[in-house]
């Protein structure tokens, strides 16, 4: 396989529009997108309260829409998935605007049409588009870190994408796959201003980190921000699956970093651990339980799991712990700082505007 390039670089509040469209540039995403399809723009939305290094943040939705656009990319649509702990708010969306449609993969499969043996659905408006993954910088309680493979998980799989937890490694090198298959580019953009270390992808500590990353393969930046974190990417299944697949790099022999070079060889000794929600999925998903999934995932028990999601993240660790963090980040750190001026003005068209007069 080619030799892949992943993109990383210090950035600043002060000029962080400029930092993401150097980002694209280094990555070379005019390479890869196709000249006048529609434009995907799939954020990561792991919980809909503001919990610092969760999230996409607004400055990488707003970096990437400027700089596609200075680009000629100028169709632009944002999709956003509906889960236990996002709760999807439509404005302007109806239900059938969006189709799904069975679709047969040419590549073999690992698991996906085993667990969806009367064909996987996905949707239809993503075929023959560019689509650009938003995922910020993140350990996950099942995956160990989540970035551009995982963001795919909330776009191509519909609210029945649970099924596929016991098998969520495979699944993951499975949707990979497709996305090759099906759009016409692949991009992706990390956000680790603010990183998550410990049991994420919510009920994490933030960490200040002030870097980003960008690059076509999905892969080896998912394997730099591994590495990053302290984590050796070829310990992560998914990762060292879809190595060897030819899905991507994940060895970094087989990586050209651009930009900041020596960010790439930090190592932060982020670690995972637990919290309530992986405590009772290791024994559903992966533990003793595993053999009854379909009793309890397949049929209305599922609203039981349902609702104690909801009330351990909703109304327990938002309300009495989370909210906490949020509020000191907001207020003690730069990126708090940009935060709450995105909440006054809504965009950094003055920062724009400064830097263009400039």
């Amino acid at each position: 396989m080619a030799r892949s390039k992943v993109a990383v670089l210090r950035v600043r509040p002060d000029h962080i529009l400029d930092d993401i469209d150097r980002l694209y540039a280094l990555a070379e995403v005019e390479r890869v997108f196709a000249a006048g399809a529609t434009t995907i723009l799939k954020d990561n939305i792991s919980w809909h309260f503001p919990f610092p290094g969760a999230n996409t943040t607004p400055w990488q939705l707003e970096g990437t829409v400027r700089s596609l656009r200075a680009r000629g990319f100028s169709d632009l649509v944002c999709v956003q998935n509906k889960t236990v702990v996002t709760d999807a708010f439509r404005y302007n969306f109806k239900p059938e605007d969006m189709t799904w449609s069975v679709y047969r993969p040419r590549a073999k499969l690992n698991v996906l049409d085993q667990i969806y043996p009367e064909g996987i659905q996905i949707p239809d408006a993503f075929h023959g588009a560019n689509i650009v993954h938003l995922p910020s910088l993140k350990t996950h309680i099942y995956t160990t870190t989540t970035g551009a493979m995982k963001n795919a998980f909330g776009g191509l799989l519909n609210t029945r994408r649970h099924y596929t937890h016991s098998w969520i490694h495979e699944t993951l090198v499975d949707l990979l796959a497709i996305q090759q298959e099906i759009h016409a580019g692949l991009f992706a953009v990390m956000d680790g201003t603010t990183a998550g270390d410990g049991p994420g992808p919510r009920t994490m500590r933030p960490v200040i980190k002030d870097v980003m990353l960008a690059s076509a393969d999905q892969v080896a930046i998912d394997a730099v921000a591994a590495s990053m974190m302290g984590f050796d990417p070829l310990t992560i299944p998914f990762l060292r699956l879809a190595d060897e697949a030819g899905l991507g790099n994940a060895r970094r022999e087989a990586i050209d970093i651009a930009g900041d070079a020596a960010l790439a060889d930090q190592r932060w000794g982020f670690s995972v651990g637990d919290n309530g929600a992986s405590l009772v999925g290791d024994v559903m998903w992966f533990g003793p339980l595993k053999r009854f999934q379909n009793l309890f995932f397949r049929t209305p028990l599922v609203n039981l799991f349902v609702l104690g999601s909801e009330a351990y993240h909703d109304y327990y660790r938002w309300p009495l712990r989370d909210r906490r963090v949020f509020e000191h980040w907001r207020t003690a750190t730069h990126w708090g700082r940009l935060f709450d001026r995105y909440q006054a003005d809504g965009t950094l068209a003055s920062l724009a505007a400064a830097t263009q007069a400039g």
